[in-house]
């Protein structure tokens, strides 16, 4: 029997919507955090560089399901947005030889100013014609970071400096491991408190139906470009991350593939969800690599050797089919289940049989 001031026995909201009410999630979040601190302490080199790229994909996929998991609005821009924040970043950085507590918060303030622009049209388009637009933007952006690319010079990349405040200048694995666990930790803090705010509560009120959003009182086109603005920026905040982290930035590395890979990480993950967010990245960025390894232990054909990267762009479209057909929501709806099960372990109910 549960007391009034048991954990488990929600009376406020504030209690039902803290992000560790109980002392379970306490404890499993304590040992994720052991767990990930110490990561650095027994991982390899390649561990700890996948690591520093999943907590990149974090960030990207948080932003993209802000937009089309919580609101319900397709992007197909993404990678644009990451090639935007990405070269204001090195054009501060390496051109202007700003400081990175300028050339950061400059890919942000560009980012958000993309989501207006790209935003607008959402205000009168939808599904497919809205997704086009976005699409446009992609390469509208690839194109100008292309010119620019070429007038100036740089025909491998633009080379960014590592980040330095005073004498102290963020270099190697285990710094950079540690930083990008920071941010992405931050970011997913962020998101997790902004989608249970007024416009996180909108946002899904607009995604679910929005002629009845709009009849309750949701300012429905202010929302949706909000939507548009925040995702946009910490788009553009992952971009400058990538930037920092990878040391230069080439116009060829943002190509549709990376879009298609943070769409498949909110899909698999499981959209409108911030956890199916981190486990969707984490999935995605670790799948490569694992198909690597699948390669280099079993005996594979010669001729899908050749063809790895095929092989590669071929799991992500098959996996985002077999997700939607038999998990639509994702990773996180197993996870939930799986949790369900042992929460009930052994007092389960068993189907009722005729």
């Amino acid at each position: 029997m549960m007391t009034r001031d048991s954990p488990y026995l929600k009376i406020s909201y504030p209690a039902d919507s803290a992000l560790a009410g109980t002392p379970v999630r306490k404890i499993w979040l304590g040992v994720l955090a052991v767990v990930t601190l110490a990561l650095p302490l027994v991982g390899t080199p390649l561990l700890i560089d996948l690591a520093c790229r999943a907590a990149i994909a974090v960030v990207g996929a948080l932003a993209l399901n802000l937009l089309t998991g919580y609101t319900g609005l397709v992007s197909l821009g993404h990678a644009g947005l990451i090639a935007a924040g990405a070269f204001t970043t090195a054009i501060f950085a390496a051109e202007l030889k700003a400081p990175f507590w300028i050339a950061l918060p400059s890919a942000v303030i560009v980012g958000a100013l993309l989501g207006l622009v790209v935003g607008a049209p959402s205000l009168r388009l939808k599904g497919l014609y809205l997704a086009l637009s976005t699409l446009s933007l992609h390469f509208v952006i690839l194109f100008l970071a292309s010119e620019y690319q070429s007038a100036r010079g740089f025909s491998t990349g633009l080379i960014v400096p590592a980040p330095a405040l005073g004498r102290f200048v963020l270099a190697g694995a285990t710094a950079w491991y540690y930083a990008l666990l920071g941010m992405a930790t931050l970011a997913t803090l962020f998101c997790l408190n902004l989608v249970r705010t007024r416009p996180g509560r909108a946002w899904m009120a607009i995604r679910d139906r929005d002629i009845a959003a709009a009849a309750t009182g949701v300012n429905v086109s202010a929302y949706k470009l909000l939507a548009f603005v925040v995702s946009s920026a910490l788009t553009a905040f992952a971009g400058s991350l990538w930037a920092f982290f990878n040391g230069f930035v080439s116009v060829e590395a943002f190509s549709f593939f990376m879009t298609i890979e943070y769409i498949a990480m909110i899909i698999i993950g499981g959209m409108g969800s911030i956890l199916g967010s981190i486990l969707g990245a984490l999935f995605v960025t670790m799948l490569p690599y694992g198909i690597d390894a699948a390669v280099n232990v079993f005996p594979v054909p010669a001729q899908i050797r050749t063809q790895l990267f095929a092989v590669k762009f071929g799991a992500f479209g098959l996996l985002m089919a077999l997700f939607l057909a038999l998990e639509p929501r994702g990773l996180v709806n197993a996870w939930s289940r799986a949790r369900t099960y042992f929460d009930l372990w052994p007092f389960r109910y068993h189907p009722l049989r005729r």
